[in-house]
C-alpha cells in the first residue's frame, strides 16, 4: 500500500536518513527543514514525522507541541509521529496528550521508524474515511486555507505548498475555486 509522508527536521542528515529509511517503491516522501507553512505542505499527507527542537539549544519540545497543535487544528485526522533526541517518559506523556500518535527517539531504528509511520498513516487514512474526507477533499481544503493565508496571493500560496503556480492554477480550476 502506498503512503505519503512528510518529514519536519532542521538536521538535513536527520531528513536523509528518515527519507532512505521510510522511501520505498510505492511511498512518497518529502522533506522540509523547518516547519514554516506546515499545514499546507501537510495537506494529502498520510502522515508526519515532526521534530520537536527547531532552535538551536533548545531541549523543551515546545516549539514541536505548538506545530503539533497547528497540524491538529489543520486536520484533526491527520496523524503525527514526534522525534526528539531530547527526550523523557514526561514530554511522550506531553506529545501523546496533545495528539501525537507516536513518539520515536532519536537515533531510531529504522524498523521501528517503519512501523510507527505505517501504524500512523493507516489511522489517517481510518480516521479520514470515519469522517468521510477525500483526498480530493483534504487537497480543496489546504488550497482554500493558503489562499486565505497570503491574501489571495496565487504566487505565495503555491509556494508554501510546495507547488508551482501552473500547477495551483489546475488544482484551483480543478476544485471549482
Amino acid at each position: 500500500m502506498a503512503f505519503a509522508f512528510l518529514i519536519v527536521d532542521d538536521d538535513a542528515d536527520v531528513l536523509k536518513a528518515a527519507a532512505l529509511a521510510l522511501g520505498g517503491p510505492q511511498t512518497q516522501v518529502e522533506v522540509a527543514p523547518s516547519p514554516l507553512g506546515i499545514e499546507e505542505r501537510a495537506a494529502g499527507c498520510d502522515a508526519v514525522l515532526l521534530d520537536m527542537n527547531f532552535a538551536l539549544g533548545d531541549r523543551s519540545g515546545g516549539e514541536g507541541l505548538s506545530v503539533l497543535a497547528r497540524l491538529k487544528a489543520a486536520e484533526p485526522e491527520r496523524s503525527v509521529v514526534l522525534m526528539t533526541t531530547f527526550g523523557g517518559v514526561s514530554l511522550a506523556v506531553d506529545a501523546l496528550k496533545a495528539g501525537a500518535d507516536d513518539f520515536i527517539l532519536k537515533p531510531w531504528r529504522n524498523q521501528a521508524l517503519e512501523a510507527a509511520m505505517t501504524k500512523a498513516a493507516h489511522a489517517t487514512r481510518s480516521r479520514r474515511a470515519e469522517a468521510g474526507l477525500t483526498l480530493d477533499e483534504i487537497e480543496r481544503r489546504a488550497i482554500v486555507r493558503a489562499l486565505s493565508a497570503n491574501d489571495g496571493n496565487v504566487s505565495r500560496a503555491a509556494k508554501s505548498l510546495g507547488l508551482t503556480r501552473p500547477a495551483l492554477y489546475r488544482r484551483i480550476e480543478r476544485h471549482g475555486l
